[in-house]
């Protein structure tokens, strides 16, 4: 089973968005702040992580830097989830390491299509 590190620190974007993975059959992971993320994504080696942006502490960028400046985070596929829908917040997320860039309120036929593409590469 797809194992999915989702990143969410609103309680209830994070229930709504993991039951809808878990219906289309994927195993996932939770992380409530950038610290807990970092911290799961080593311990748990995920397929792949939907990392919220802005989080408390450090923030899902951030988030992002620290996973891919371990062995294992070097080629985990990471999508970025954010409700700034700005091209300057989708470079800010790529320069942090992100593959790719979703908009919430998420559609998810848009970002299975995403973590698809992503997750294939990796298989």
């Amino acid at each position: 089973m797809t194992r999915i590190l989702l990143v969410e620190d609103n309680e209830m974007n994070r229930d709504m968005l993991s039951r809808r993975l878990e219906r289309k059959g994927y195993e996932v992971l939770l992380a409530v702040d950038g610290e807990e993320a970092v911290a799961r994504a080593i311990s748990e080696a995920p397929d792949l992580v939907l990392m919220d942006i802005g989080l408390p502490g450090i923030d899902g960028c951030e988030a992002t830097r620290r996973i891919r400046q371990t062995p294992s985070g070097a080629t985990l596929p990471i999508i970025a989830l954010t409700a700034h829908a700005m091209s300057v917040d989708e470079a800010r997320a790529r320069d942090a390491g992100c593959n790719d860039f979703d908009t919430k309120p998420v559609d998810l036929p848009r970002l299975l299509g995403k973590m698809e593409t992503l997750l294939s590469a990796v298989r």
